[in-house]
């Protein structure tokens, strides 16, 4: 790749309904970002800026956190999958193809 080692960042964001303290809402992120892992390969590449946010509503107390992150983590990998078959190659000449451009849809 031209320029160094190749690079790319995924941002991704988790909402919860349930009341979370900052404590929590960054376990949360923690392990939402284990999504992220299983459906991006490499992830958190030594040039890369992966980067989960998670957010509480606050609206529903009582919030088990392991149930809560392990959906998270299915969530996040199920989103990121999604995304990959959804998206389309960007219009110009030189373009990577789409995942689905590759291999169907």
């Amino acid at each position: 790749m031209k320029g160094g080692a190749p690079s790319a960042t995924t941002i991704g964001l988790v909402v919860t309904d349930a009341a979370l303290s900052k404590a929590q809402a960054k376990r949360l992120a923690i392990m939402a970002d284990d999504g992220l892992a299983r459906a991006v390969l490499p992830a958190h590449a030594p040039n890369d800026g992966d980067t989960i946010f998670a957010a509480a509503t606050g609206a529903k107390p009582g919030a088990d956190l392991t149930a809560l992150g392990h959906l998270a983590t299915q969530v996040m990998a199920r989103a990121i999958a999604r995304g990959v078959h959804a998206a389309t190659a960007l219009p110009w000449a030189g373009a990577q193809p789409a995942w689905s451009d590759r291999f169907g849809g």
